[in-house]
């Protein structure tokens, strides 16, 4: 590891974040978090140092990056809420990679999205735009394109399992033959620490060994739940329908129409070739039991 013993990881207690933190206090690292929950309880978070996202305090980021060898930022916003839109979430990421300049950070490895494209939906123009300021900055930068992240802490795949135990039928957009390639969020983490400890600015698409259609995914999703529920092909509108009335039912955001046609275009993919090992059939026969027994809330998770 580097002469500096601290790094920063911001959401180190959400899903990819909390991942990291792990490994690198497993590692013998002071972890530094950025947040807006502190008072989130995770196995290690009583040994993580916290702090608030003080995007508008150019100073007190400054001093909160002093001396810290790499900063990990996961940071950006799943959907305009609480007052934040996707031009606040790139001003407020222009800031941070701004302050861990002046701070002198040493890394920065920094997530962003698989083909972030300026003639994207929002969300990924949005990560298009934050990989122009890293790339523009003055710091040895790693940018990591992840793909679909899987995780026992995922909401989207949970949810689709709570969804499976419950439901006869689950409905998959048009045909269902667009692909998919989910990555393991250890293998994840693990890259990122890879290219952490290194300093040569790199970009690199993070996806996992196996290339699903989605309609094969969840086919073989609901076969090792070992669940009852018919795979059903739907038009787009209609499908897309029944998840605002879902919605309603569990009174959150389960997915966005932006979320949709971006699977549905092939996003969530890649050419190169697979970094991840973890193989997503072998993960899930090893967490069916758990997976879906009750629904994550989005919402709730990251406050109403």
């Amino acid at each position: 590891m580097p002469d500096s013993s601290t790094d920063v990881v911001t959401g180190a207690f959400s899903f990819t974040g909390s991942y990291i933190a792990d490994r690198l206090l497993d590692a013998g690292r002071d972890v530094v978090t950025l947040t807006n929950h502190p008072n989130r309880r995770t196995a290690f978070s009583e040994r993580v140092r916290t702090e608030p996202y003080a995007f508008d305090d150019f100073d007190a980021l400054i001093e909160i990056l002093t001396g810290v060898d790499t900063l990990y930022n996961t940071y950006w916003i799943r959907i305009p809420r609480d007052g934040t839109t996707f031009a606040d979430a790139i001003d407020n990421s222009r800031t941070l990679i701004e302050a861990a300049d002046a701070a002198g950070v040493r890394r920065l490895v920094h997530f962003s999205v698989s083909n972030p494209s300026r003639s994207a939906p929002p969300y990924y123009r949005g990560k298009a735009k934050v990989e122009e300021i890293v790339t523009a900055s003055d710091l040895s930068t790693a940018i990591l394109r992840p793909t679909l992240i899987f995780g026992v802490e995922d909401i989207l795949l949970n949810n689709i399992a709570w969804f499976m135990r419950r439901l006869p039928v689950f409905g998959v957009f048009g045909n269902g033959d667009y692909r998919v390639q989910p990555v393991y969020a250890g293998d994840v983490a693990d890259i990122a620490i890879e290219h952490g400890q290194r300093n040569e600015n790199v970009t690199i698409d993070v996806a996992g060994p196996d290339v699903y259609t989605f309609e094969e995914l969840l086919q073989e999703f609901a076969h090792l739940l070992d669940v009852r529920c018919r795979i059903l092909r739907l038009p787009l509108r209609f499908a897309y329908a029944g998840v605002k009335l879902l919605e309603l039912f569990v009174d959150d955001t389960i997915l966005t129409w932006d979320e949709a046609t971006v699977l549905m275009d092939g996003y969530l993919t890649t050419d190169t070739p697979p970094r991840g090992t973890t193989k997503f059939t072998d993960w899930v026969r090893e967490n069916a039991e758990s997976l879906g027994r009750d629904y994550a809330s989005f919402r709730e998770r990251h406050g109403r």
